[in-house]
């Protein structure tokens, strides 16, 4: 029998793994594992196809409710998002994308995900989509560009007053001659110069090489 527990909003712990209850019963969006326990079907969420996914293994659960509104960077198509449209069943994330090909897979999977709103924009200039994205509780970040720090501090203006950033640190992307420890602190020094506090720095690279994921407000 599978054992099951609650570790965070919509997010379970089934024997050693990471589930979402599944939004789009019978559809899996990336190959993942479908689990039906009871009348309820869950979705395995991959780490290694996913780097929110290595941070909740690490983190032990997410700074998501079922009714949070997310501003999603680099949202490419949709791993991720998908497992976030599981948990936000009253909420809405506003999935911004540069490239045409992935944004396509965001408009095929919010025709049955409702939650999720695909933008083709390029996330460093928010005035191209500042119309269509309100506040929000979260801004979460997966850019893979050397400026990724300068493009996340743009994009915490749509933040709610003192509510939460999550930034994916792609250390090679910034400077692949720097150690990845280097590169993690200095992101860390320019946040905290723009007034923001560091929660917690989450390395992954068990599953995703030389990225760390940083928690700010």
């Amino acid at each position: 029998m599978n054992e099951k527990r609650v570790v965070s909003d919509g997010v379970y712990k089934i024997e050693d793994d990471y589930y979402t209850l599944n939004l789009v019963p019978g559809e899996s969006v990336y190959g993942e594992k479908l689990l039906q326990i009871d009348d309820f079907e869950y979705r395995r969420w991959d780490p290694n196809r996913s780097k929110l996914g290595a941070f909740l293994i690490k983190e032990k659960g997410l700074p998501f409710r079922h009714d949070s509104e997310i501003l999603y960077l680099g949202a490419g198509d949709g791993t991720t998002i998908s497992h976030l449209s599981d948990i936000l069943t009253e909420g809405k994330i506003y999935a911004v994308e540069v490239a045409k090909n992935p944004y396509r897979n965001l408009l095929d999977l919010s025709k049955e995900r409702k939650n999720i709103f695909p933008i083709l924009a390029d996330a460093g200039d928010p005035d191209l989509y500042k119309d269509m994205v309100g506040k929000v509780d979260i801004v979460y970040q997966d850019i893979a560009q050397r400026n990724q720090v300068g493009i996340f501090l743009k994009n915490l203006q749509f933040l709610k007053g003192e509510r939460y950033g999550l930034l994916a640190v792609k250390c090679r992307s910034i400077d692949v001659a720097k150690s990845p420890e280097k590169t993690v602190e200095e992101a860390e020094e320019k946040l905290k110069d723009e007034g923001h506090k560091i929660h917690s720095k989450t390395g992954i690279s068990r599953w995703q090489k030389d990225h760390t994921i940083l928690l700010i407000s």
